[in-house]
């Protein structure tokens, strides 16, 4: 049962496709994760540009697997690095996504055998 993860809007979208939702949760524990690192990297490295661009890249993902707080967060990212903002300000947000993307990677593994 997904926790950390809702894929109400995936099914919706592909009408029940279960290959099609296969592909999409199959992208996300394949490519978030590391889209998440660039991100890491931009915020400690202050590249505001590379933060934003690989927040701005996971941002719809997010909200597609039904991780609304996640999503919200992405948004304050996004929004730091419009600001170029201080480093520690961003740091306790990007812990939470990271935290909440790792459980939902650990969950879909589980849940679809992966």
């Amino acid at each position: 049962m997904a926790l950390n993860y809702n894929l109400a809007k995936v099914y919706a979208i592909s009408e029940n496709d279960t290959e099609f939702v296969l592909q999409i949760v199959s992208l996300f524990i394949s490519e978030v994760p590391a889209d998440l690192q660039q991100v890491k990297e931009g915020i400690e490295q202050k590249n505001y540009k590379q933060a934003y661009s690989f927040a701005h890249k996971i941002k719809p993902t997010l909200d597609l697997l039904g991780m609304t707080v996640a999503f919200e967060e992405i948004l304050v990212v996004e929004d730091w690095t419009k600001r170029e903002g201080k480093r520690r300000e961003i740091k306790d947000t990007f812990k939470d996504i990271e935290d909440r993307v790792e459980k939902a990677v650990k969950e879909i593994r589980k849940d679809f055998n992966l």
